[in-house]
């Protein structure tokens, strides 16, 4: 280094003061630019995934085709029959996993598949099941039958009355379908009806 009467190290001095400053913004802006990617692919993959939960709720749900009561000889619906499928664009439904809930004229109760432990259960069994894959409805083809017992469901195990109505509610992994009924206003020589 030497000095000159024209500022020679002045000017060598400030260089290298832009210079640093400079590779500082540089690194800064580095460091920034790598935080707002991992941001942006964290918020891409939280949202895809937001996106296929949402879809699964709208669609993955055990669609009901029919609801036939079997009337017994106390003119009372003794059986609820529920005929089941899956709904259109829906995954795979699993009913060994669902719950269905029962809102009746006498109280309301939760029920799972299979002998539960408190005795209030529904059962599953095949009308169509070419894959064999019950109780999970694989294939829109699949038909299975959801069966109630009313007797369990209704205070003194009476069964349904005539005119009552009660709600029923499926619960699968994606979500909830509720379905409203009324029992028919006579049920006189009456094997099955129509819920």
């Amino acid at each position: 280094m030497f000095d000159s009467e024209d500022g020679a190290t002045d000017r060598g001095q400030v260089g290298i003061g832009t210079l640093i400053v400079f590779i500082a913004m540089v690194l800064v802006a580095a460091i920034a630019a790598g935080v707002l990617i991992n941001t942006a692919g964290f918020l891409q993959t939280k949202s895809e995934q937001t996106g296929e939960e949402s879809s699964a709720q709208v669609t993955d749900r055990a669609h009901v085709v029919s609801t036939v009561g079997d009337v017994g000889n106390d003119q009372s619906v003794h059986l609820v029959n529920l005929t089941v499928m899956k709904s259109s664009g829906s995954g795979d439904v699993n009913l060994s996993a669902a719950t269905v809930e029962w809102l009746g004229p006498d109280n309301g109760k939760i029920l799972r598949h299979g002998d539960a432990a408190d005795g209030v259960h529904f059962n599953v069994t095949a009308i169509k099941d070419e894959d064999d894959t019950m109780p999970v409805i694989h294939t829109r083809e699949d038909r299975f039958r959801i069966t109630l017992d009313a007797t369990e469901l209704t205070d003194g195990a009476e069964g349904l009355k005539e005119g009552e109505e009660f709600t029923i509610k499926i619960v699968t992994q994606a979500g909830a379908v509720t379905y409203h009924h009324k029992v028919p206003p006579t049920l006189t020589n009456q094997e099955a009806v129509q819920l």
